[in-house]
């Protein structure tokens, strides 16, 4: 259903230096970079959902919208973990450190960040098994 992704950046080396590293945690690969954007996804696989960063095509300055968010999925918490870990260290900021949510469901696990430019990121698992 979704074939990209695309969030802005008003300073495309410091988010590849946020996105490379939780993007190549995800198994994922750098399919595009020049001057305007950079895209990770699988780079054998043109038909594989691509997530882009870059400055906005218009030439204005990137903004966030509240309440926008691109949420990842994975099968276990211990993906999520690693991914929020990786947020913390390369400049991201803390939206909700890793964990259950049982208000989303019994199997709930997610983490939440926002990256150098303000863009939210979820990392979640529907049925996580998780040891409390």
């Amino acid at each position: 259903m979704i074939g990209y992704t695309m969030v802005g950046t008003n300073n495309l080396a410091k988010a590849r230096q946020f996105y490379d590293p939780i993007m190549s945690g995800m198994g994922l690969d750098e399919c595009w970079c020049d001057e305007q954007l950079a895209s990770w996804g699988k780079r054998e696989d043109p038909n594989y959902p691509r997530f882009f960063v870059g400055h906005p095509f218009d030439g204005g300055v990137a903004t966030i919208g509240n309440g926008v968010m691109t949420a990842f999925r994975f099968d276990d918490a211990e993906i999520i973990d690693r991914l929020y870990k990786l947020a913390m260290q390369n400049g991201g900021s803390d939206e909700g450190a890793p964990g259950s949510r049982p208000q989303y469901g019994s199997g709930f696990y997610g983490a939440y960040v926002r990256d150098p430019d303000g863009n939210k990121l979820a990392f979640v698992c529907y049925d996580a098994k998780v040891q409390e």
